[in-house]
């Protein structure tokens, strides 16, 4: 997948977002919450642009940034899932520009398992023919 992907082309990177949320199958983090962290790839051609040299002619990273923020700091959510695809869907409502997104979200501190684990999330692909 991931050589089908930078196949793609040109993207917008933005990675390690953290923010806090209540997302969670678990009554306890639906109380207390947690740190969530992502990464987001949004796929568009940069050639205007960067031929250009205006925003205009691209996406702001604030937009994607912000659309991230306003789910995970949001309304509670059951599953991770549930919580990167709605900011896929809301990042390619962003812009017509923006052909696909790439959404890897996950908890860095899984207090609740009684286990050695660095992360537990999810990785979902979405792009506009499919969505």
């Amino acid at each position: 997948m991931e050589k089908d992907m930078a196949m793609m082309g040109d993207k917008l990177i933005l990675r390690g977002l953290k923010f806090y949320g209540f997302h969670g199958a678990i009554p306890e983090e639906k109380t207390l919450g947690q740190m969530f962290m992502l990464d987001i790839d949004a796929w568009m051609c940069l050639k205007k642009a960067g031929l250009s040299d205006n925003l205009a002619d691209s996406v702001s990273y604030v937009d994607i940034y912000n659309v991230a923020k306003e789910v995970v700091e949001g309304s509670s959510r059951n599953l991770l899932e549930r919580v990167a695809g709605l900011i896929a869907s809301k990042t390619l409502e962003i812009s017509p520009r923006i052909t696909a997104v790439r959404v890897k979200l996950w908890k860095p501190n899984v207090a609740l398992i009684q286990s050695t684990i660095d992360y537990l999330g999810v990785e979902i692909f979405r792009d506009r023919a499919t969505e």
